[in-house]
């Protein structure tokens, strides 16, 4: 069942086949009402550091370009995080957790983790890279995920950090 879970020479990404993502909103409308036109404004360095993560996703198959402006009707911005000049391309995806329904499991206690370990007679952990990227959208959820930069309008294809309810679905 999971053996396409792991990363190959083919799937530089793991990746849970079979298990694709929703995201389950709490109204009934179209989401958001007034979608974004123009990305968020940035310095050179800023531009520069967007177009390499860019192609990184692409290339990792987590990102495909849609096009510009025209043709899409639901986008989020996106910024660089810097820290100790690494940077990170992060996606505003506020107001899209604003209409999420929230997790209704949170992390177990740490008791009720430890009960549950002490039948066991072997313990192994798994550290998934990137494991939030590793699942699916349906394709009613990927146009919820649409990103605005400068190089146009991108649609992820798996789930991005961020999203509300993202613990949720690792656990599942």
């Amino acid at each position: 069942m999971y053996e396409n879970s792991f990363t190959s020479d083919n799937e530089p990404l793991g990746a849970m086949k079979g298990h694709e993502v929703y995201i389950n909103l709490n109204i009934d409308r179209p989401y958001p009402p007034v979608p974004r036109r123009l990305e968020y404004p940035a310095s050179p360095r800023a531009i520069e550091a967007l177009e390499k993560h860019i192609q990184e996703l692409i290339q990792l198959g987590l990102l495909r370009n849609v096009g510009h402006n025209g043709e899409v009707e639901v986008t989020k911005p996106v910024i660089i995080s810097w820290h100790n000049d690494k940077s990170r391309m992060v996606g505003d995806v506020r107001a899209l957790n604003t209409y999420t329904v929230s997790d209704r499991y949170p992390i177990p206690e740490i008791q009720e983790s430890l009960t549950q370990l002490s039948k066991s007679k072997y313990i192994k952990s798994m550290d998934a890279l990137k494991g939030f990227n590793q699942n699916f959208w349906i394709p009613k959820a990927k146009k919820l995920l649409r990103i605005i930069t400068h190089c146009g309008i991108y649609k992820y294809l798996r789930m991005p950090f961020g999203i509300k309810m993202h613990h949720r679905i690792i656990k599942d």
